[in-house]
Order: C-alpha cells, then structure tokens, then sequence
C-alpha cells in the first residue's frame, strides 16, 4: 500500500502564493495551483485565511500547543507511554522465556 507524505509548506510561501493570486486575478486558482504544484483546495483556504487576518497567514507550527510547556508535557507523556509500552513486552518476553 502506498503512503502519501504530507507536505508542510512556510507561511512565507503560503503568503506569497495568495499574494500572486490576488495580483493575478485573470488566471484561474487552478492553473496558479498547477504552476505552485499544490492543490487548488489549499489556495482557496489560504486566501480566505489571509483576508480573514487582514493580510497575514499564520500557523501555530507543529503539535499546535499554546505553550513550551505544553510542548514538553505532551513529549514526557508520549515518552511515559513508549516506557511502558517497552516494559510490558519486556514482562511477556521474560515469561516466555521463564516457561
């Protein structure tokens, strides 16, 4: 089966693309998203973002946490559970072993 990676994009990017757009307004959002390589779904979100924000596009970055402290205890709780996790495949190896 094969897996499609998503692909992240920077804001400046995303700003100049509606940008281009919005200058451009005799090409089609479809032939500017063929021209950029993005879907043309993408451009109609990121303009009606832009103009929602009064000409600035931002993302909250990866994870979308309010805070660095948010960050870290989401990243303590995964690492919580892949001990755990470890652990009990350590306890049914070693009593597959102890039979």
């Amino acid at each position: 089966m094969k897996t499609e990676k998503q692909v992240t994009f920077t804001d400046e990017f995303r700003e100049s693309v509606v940008e281009y757009v919005l200058n451009h307004p005799e090409e089609s959002i479809i032939s500017i998203a063929k021209k950029f390589g993005i879907s043309d779904a993408s451009i109609h979100t990121w303009k009606k973002k832009y103009i929602q924000n009064n000409g600035a596009l931002q993302s909250r970055g990866s994870g979308n946490h309010s805070s660095d402290e948010a960050k870290e205890i989401v990243r303590l709780k995964k690492e919580l559970r892949d001990t755990q996790d470890a652990l009990e495949v350590l306890k049914k190896a070693i009593g597959i072993v102890g039979r």
